[in-house]
């Protein structure tokens, strides 16, 4: 019998789903279903136009730069996403600017940049006129309950961060967020007690942004690479051109890109070096081959 795309679509989950150091099982618990919610929701839409938030600075990096979860995957899935034709632009923040326009060297997507401690209208009244129908956030601190982005240590990161969350919330657009930790754009559709009681300084870094829809990864890379790979099985007339896009070399290149000209830093070890979350490329490759090859399966059932 033929495997439903709904079953695919979760057994690239439960890859995504999986532990690296920080206690999530409550979120994924929290969040299961979230991939092809979310997969589901831009799949739908006839004419989709796709605006990707991104870029999470460490300012006690060495040196101190945007790290290397989020702006992989952003451009991963912007490339793919202009392959088929879809318009699809990128914003961050000045601090963490140099890294995703290294990420996204060789795409199509645009890049808006909101300057630090500017104001979000200008993107927001450009989207609108636009047509953005999609917001997607990968790997973006967010609020917290008193307006505090924080980093993972619970450390107060206001003064390198502009906060992007307004532009998320400020619609017409789905919401579509990816995240790893509990302090990203979008983790406030999680409870702020699960989020307390699973991750470490969690009651203090929950943010209270929410989403529409969630999708939580051990890392928010794999997250970027699930939502390929779900796309590719629910819709067959993208199919081919996003299993082609799941390509451990053009990962490895963008991740090479943002660590020699960004530059960016690792955000576990905060050091310059081509690991993202203090593991190695070739992990990320494996989790990256494991998902295409669901798609790949799926397309041959």
């Amino acid at each position: 019998m033929t495997r439903s795309p709904a079953a695919a679509v979760a057994s690239i989950e439960v890859l995504i789903h999986q532990e690296v150091g920080r206690n999530i099982d409550g979120l994924f618990a929290a969040t299961n279903g979230g991939l092809w919610s979310a997969a589901s929701a831009l799949a739908a839409q006839h004419r989709p136009s796709v605006a990707i938030i991104t870029g999470f600075y460490v300012p006690l990096g060495t040196p101190p730069a945007a790290e290397t979860d989020g702006p992989v995957g952003a451009a991963l899935l912007a490339g793919a996403l202009t392959r088929l034709g879809i318009a699809c632009r990128v914003v961050t923040d000045a601090p963490c600017h140099a890294t995703c326009a290294a990420a996204l060297r060789g795409t199509d997507a645009a890049l808006d940049v909101v300057p630090l401690g500017g104001r979000v209208d200008d993107t927001i009244a450009l989207w609108r006129q636009l047509g953005v129908t999609h917001a997607v956030s990968i790997e973006r601190c967010g609020r917290s309950a008193d307006g505090t982005p924080r980093n993972m240590r619970g450390e107060d990161i206001s003064a390198f961060t502009t906060p992007l969350d307004e532009l998320f919330l400020a619609g017409p657009w789905q919401r579509i967020a990816i995240g790893d930790g509990g302090n990203e754009i979008g983790m406030g559709s999680v409870p702020a007690s699960v989020i307390g009681a699973h991750v470490a300084h969690g009651e203090k870094i929950a943010c209270v942004t929410p989403a529409d829809h969630l999708v939580v990864a051990g890392v928010s890379n794999w997250g970027a690479y699930a939502l390929i790979g779900a796309l590719a099985v629910i819709r067959d007339d993208w199919r081919a051109t996003l299993i082609d896009c799941l390509d451990a070399e053009r990962d490895a290149a963008i991740l090479r890109a943002m660590v020699e000209d960004g530059p960016a830093v690792d955000g576990v070890t905060r050091e310059r070096a081509l690991t993202v979350d203090s593991l190695p490329a070739e992990v990320h490759h494996a989790k990256l081959g494991a998902i295409r090859a669901v798609a790949e399966a799926y397309a041959t059932a």
